[in-house]
């Protein structure tokens, strides 16, 4: 199956002598590289049952990789079963306009933590209002920066519980069954708080423009950029409610860790340049799924530029699920709900003590590790400094 590291190891060394990239983007690029191969080492495995031998590379374990995205995922996923309510849940969607997307490539850690806290802010507040919901309310927001074709496309997706705790603390109130809030008044909170904290940004110079938008350094033409925003549809948007927990866990296995591809719609790489699969949202039905053919240089561009700043955190919790106050708010909640707390197995000493085997993958008995690869390169610091003579 051909591989976004496959498109790299071919044409990433020729790319990497003329385009202009960041460290960021070049420790990604080796770290994709990498994964799996023997430059990061593995072991030997021979099978305690049918004595096959079999090698196994280590991964990369960088977020942006591919192919080290589904263990991570079960892993937090196995955490957060453990939060669910048993309410409906939400599906929002907050979406950034094409031209505040256009000035976060510069602006990513900025603009991408505005993104946010405003959005989280802003379903906060219209949940708190009486004329609404009333109640506190918690969130998990994911970023994903990416349309379907791998163009900058910054948005959040919220998994939001179908109600909340009373102002008081003294009840759980519900939302209107298949109704959570009103997606025009989100909408207009949203566009408005947004553009204040941007204008904010700008008045404290944690902005910065670069080409053809340069000139918006200057307040006057920053305002005047700004004008025509304020007045424009901003897209929130709100999807009907999951059908039981084990559906938000479906949803978010494919949500959370997901990067710009998977190497599952990578079609061809060819004399023509990589093709893939991927989904136009303006049509209808079956004429959504289409196919698409860049030159290489170009996907590996698009597929950079969702590369995401050293520590960016993309999955942040609100409200009732803010980390410092989760466990403390799902157990009154639990409580007011007259719902019993996931059970969860105990901790097994031995299964602390030992880590989990290998299994082979023909007769299934746990594989022993007859020798360690050594790692040959190191991916994950900086480059050496240069020593002037």
């Amino acid at each position: 199956m051909l591989e976004v590291a496959d498109i790299f190891r071919l044409h990433g060394p020729a790319w990497r002598q003329t385009a202009r990239l960041s460290l960021g983007q070049l420790q990604v690029m080796s770290a994709i590289e990498q994964c799996r191969t023997g430059a990061l080492g593995g072991h030997v495995l021979r099978c305690s049952g049918c004595a096959k031998l079999e090698v196994s590379y280590n991964s990369c374990r960088n977020r942006h990789c591919p192919k080290c995205q589904a263990s991570a995922a079960r892993r937090w996923l196995e955490a957060r079963s453990e939060d669910l309510l048993p309410v409906e849940y939400y599906h929002v969607v907050f979406t950034l306009p094409g031209p505040i997307g256009a000035i976060a490539w510069y602006n990513k850690a900025v603009i991408y933590g505005l993104l946010f806290d405003v959005a989280a802010d802003t379903l906060r507040t219209i949940a708190a209002d009486p004329k609404h919901l009333g109640a506190q309310i918690g969130a998990t927001l994911v970023l994903h920066t990416w349309g379907s074709a791998l163009t900058h496309h910054p948005h959040v997706h919220g998994i939001v519980p179908g109600g909340g705790l009373s102002l008081d603390g003294e009840r759980w109130v519900a939302c209107r069954r298949g109704f959570f809030l009103p997606v025009r008044v989100l909408s207009r909170l949203f566009r408005r708080r947004f553009l204040e904290a941007l204008q904010a940004a700008h008045d404290q110079g944690q902005l910065q423009f670069f080409g053809d938008y340069a000139t918006l350094a200057d307040p006057a033409a920053f305002a005047q950029w700004l004008a025509p925003l304020r007045t424009s549809e901003w897209v929130v948007y709100a999807k009907r409610p999951f059908a039981g927990p084990e559906a938000v866990l479906a949803y978010l296995s494919r949500y959370t860790h997901r990067v710009a591809i998977s190497n599952q719609r990578l079609l061809a790489l060819d004399e023509r340049g990589v093709t893939f699969r991927w989904k136009d949202y303006r049509a209808k039905g079956r004429t959504r799924y289409k196919t698409m053919t860049l030159d290489a240089s170009e996907f590996m561009r698009r597929f950079l530029l969702h590369v995401l700043p050293h520590g960016f955190h993309r999955i942040r919790h609100y409200g009732l699920l803010a980390n410092p106050v989760r466990r403390a708010n799902l157990t009154r909640a639990r409580e007011l709900l007259d719902a019993a707390p996931a059970v969860t197995a105990p901790p097994d000493d031995t299964d602390l003590a030992m880590p989990t085997p290998f299994i082979c993958r023909h007769c299934g008995a746990p594989m022993l590790i007859i020798e360690v690869i050594p790692r040959s390169t190191c991916i994950r610091g900086p480059p050496p400094k240069r020593v002037i003579a």
